[in-house]
């Protein structure tokens, strides 16, 4: 047993290096984006690694603070104050969300990411990298005190006026822009777009491109400040972490909530609304992160949420961020060749030790850095390709995922949502009204062989149904995939069957054979443009 620990630690020690480095950075950015202490992402990465990383099945997702989130935090620490005293208020919001997310463990609600569509959370993933990339404008000039001071402009929320109070605050601050803050935003985006560009350097994978513009940021600063340039860059434009000298010190690094935020109405919403948006985000993300296992594990949907409760519990009640399982920070760990959630664990630490050991050097960083990962992070989560994508997958994409970005943009993260999602419903209800889905199968647990035929219509909406059918088929048994009276099946769905077909069922000795299935699907009706595709060879 010994030996096996000792193997599984050296074997993902490299994997957890490569994450800690992606995620160093996006803590310290996602605090700043959020208004929030900087400290408070990276307790939230340490947390979300070393605590939910241990409590989770998963062996691919990464836990820690989360882009998604940021708009909600500001606007809540806005709402309560914007200083100091409104983040220990919001500390309880954290509490509530954690609490709310270990109900939702227990009740079981951990399939309620199968009821998404695509479309939507696409949009909503989208809508949020537009807010993050506006937020960040000001950092990215070296605007940093009256960004600070700006609660009209910058309170997490975008209206038809914010455009117009941009332009004016930009007029009334030109002469605060700080021409050293501008070097650094515009070398560190470019190394970021060559890293990523550049054949030979994208394969580093021990060095993030994260990594290595904020490393630059640090040493084009300080060769300004060795050479006296009027492009040096002052202490109030940097990442401001506290530096512990004493053991009174550490104890201070600790901020804890204030209770009194209990009966406060407006703690509560918060809290409420981060339970929501995290665990769906969570939800979302496992669901990706399993598509990341070569080994395509499963996670308990419902243990994952249990595991985020007690971490934002825990973070919130020593002064971290709330948390969610994050795509980016997942997708490195997978990319690096993790095989466990030891990984996770070991970029938990990481962040510890680096917190501890080190925090002068984070002080070095300068805010402008950050902005500029920032800017790309958004950039990527709201890039043109992925407007075009759902353009070309026609009307019945295009409309809920457009929708659900203007709303979120315009109105708030849960209001976009669930617009994008009523939008989509109508159009669902529109083409399938009077077509019953169905399934025809035999008892899983008798059966030799089970026959799965699917309706003439197959949407989001049975993606549950046939994901449990699927989940709950044995080894070494036969199985029929019916689709031959079926005119359309929606690309979720076709990927989940795609990977039974081609992965697991090759795995545990599945029989499976598909019949009926067409090359294409269209989109309902006429939609000329939107098609997906299906491998038709049979795994046996």
């Amino acid at each position: 047993m010994k030996k096996s620990i000792k193997a599984e630690l050296s074997q993902n020690f490299a994997p957890g290096l490569v994450v800690f480095l992606v995620a160093l950075p996006l803590c310290l950015g996602i605090a700043l984006a959020s208004g929030a202490p900087p400290l408070s992402g990276i307790i939230a990465g340490i947390i979300g690694g070393i605590v939910v990383g241990s409590l989770s099945n998963s062996n691919i997702s990464v836990t820690g603070p989360a882009a998604g989130l940021t708009a909600i935090i500001l606007t809540a620490i806005t709402d309560l104050g914007g200083d100091v005293k409104a983040f220990e208020l919001f500390l309880c919001a954290g509490l509530i969300a954690g609490i709310l997310q270990l109900i939702l463990g227990f009740i079981r609600a951990g399939s309620i990411s199968n009821y998404f569509p695509n479309n939507v959370i696409e949009g909503m993933l989208a809508g949020i990298g537009i807010i993050i990339v506006l937020k960040q404008i000001p950092h990215a000039f070296g605007i940093d005190t009256d960004y600070e001071g700006n609660q009209k402009l910058f309170n997490g929320g975008i209206n038809l006026e914010y455009f117009k109070e941009l332009v004016q605050y930009f007029k009334s601050s030109i002469d605060d822009i700080h021409p050293g803050a501008v070097v650094v935003t515009i070398v560190s985006i470019a190394i970021l777009l060559t890293w990523e560009r550049v054949p030979i350097l994208k394969r580093i994978k021990m060095l993030p491109g994260a990594l290595v513009a904020v490393i630059a940021g640090i040493l084009l600063n300080q060769f300004f400040v060795a050479t006296n340039s009027f492009l040096a860059i002052g202490a109030e434009h940097l990442v401001p972490l506290p530096v512990p000298q004493t053991v009174e010190d550490f104890k201070n690094l600790i901020t804890l909530p204030n209770f009194s935020g209990f009966t406060n109405p407006k703690v509560w919403v918060i809290g409420a609304t981060i339970a929501v948006v995290a665990s769906i985000e969570t939800l979302l993300c496992i669901e990706a992160s399993d598509r990341l296992d070569t080994k395509r594990r499963i996670t308990d949907t419902n243990l994952e949420l249990k595991a985020q409760g007690i971490g934002n519990l825990i973070s919130s009640l020593i002064g971290g961020l709330p948390m969610t399982s994050v795509v980016v920070r997942s997708s490195a760990n997978a990319n690096a060749g993790a095989t466990s959630k030891a990984s996770a664990i070991i970029h938990g630490v990481l962040l510890l030790a680096c917190v501890l050991s080190i925090p002068f050097l984070l002080n070095l960083i300068p805010l402008a850095t950050l902005a500029a990962v920032l800017i790309l992070v958004g950039y990527r989560l709201a890039k043109p390709a992925t407007f075009k994508h759902f353009w070309h997958n026609g009307k019945y994409q295009f409309i809920p995922f457009v929708a659900t970005v203007l709303a979120v943009v315009f109105t708030d993260l849960l209001k976009g949502v669930g617009i994008g999602l009523a939008i989509s419903i109508i159009y669902i209800l529109q083409g399938n009204m009077k077509r019953a889905y169905y399934l025809s199968r035999e008892k899983l647990n008798d059966a030799d062989e089970i026959t799965i035929q699917l309706a003439e219509e197959v949407s989001f909406l049975n993606k549950a149904a046939i994901k449990k059918t699927l989940k709950n088929i044995h080894p070494d048994s036969k199985v029929i995939i019916d689709a031959r009276n079926t005119s359309y099946i929606t690309t979720d769905v076709l990927e989940m069957i795609q990977d039974f077909a081609n992965v697991r069922a090759k795995e545990e000795n599945i029989q499976v054979e598909l019949l009926g299935f067409k090359t294409s699907y269209r989109d309902y009706e006429n939609d000329q443009n939107s098609h997906v595709v299906i491998n038709h060879k049979k795994a046996m």
